[in-house]
């Protein structure tokens, strides 16, 4: 997987103070998406494991770990986010976790990862569709709070 930026002091994707990591890869290519640098899989730099480690430390004082994009559910990106999102309950249980992708929550449902995401917000991005709600960036999208999902095993 690879990444193209991350905020140790995010204010903006979620509530509270957040790390925020934004990956490579993105299939849905919205009209108007505010990252369109972040659609090629193959752009910036490798999420290695010590970019890993530098996140989990700088979650340690702040409230929880937002993903965005690109898409941290491109299929590409799957098995590395699950790392690091069972890394980051391990070591931080009574955080959460928010993750931000195109994909809806109906065709995601059985993916093991849902288990270690607190919120999802789910749908393609639609610039002709705006919103005032908070963290969403068009009317399309639903913030849902997953956390009745742990414990009925994605696979």
């Amino acid at each position: 997987m690879n990444y193209d930026r991350y905020y140790t002091h995010d204010l903006i994707n979620g509530p509270g103070i957040r790390v925020t990591l934004f990956v490579s890869g993105c299939q849905h290519a919205c009209e108007g998406c505010y990252n369109p640098s972040t659609w090629d899989r193959k752009s910036g730099q490798a999420f290695t494991a010590d970019i890993e480690q530098q996140l989990l430390q700088a979650c340690e004082s702040h409230d929880g770990l937002s993903l965005s994009g690109g898409d941290p559910l491109h299929p590409a990106n799957r098995d590395a986010i699950l790392k690091l999102c069972q890394a980051f309950k391990q070591r931080y249980p009574e955080k959460n976790i928010w993750l931000w992708t195109g994909y809806v929550f109906e065709d995601l449902q059985d993916l093991a990862i849902l288990q270690y995401i607190d919120v999802l917000i789910d749908g393609k991005f639609e610039q002709n569709h705006p919103t005032s709600q908070p963290w969403r960036g068009s009317s399309n999208q639903r913030l849902i709070e997953l956390k009745n999902y742990r414990g009925r095993g994605g696979d």
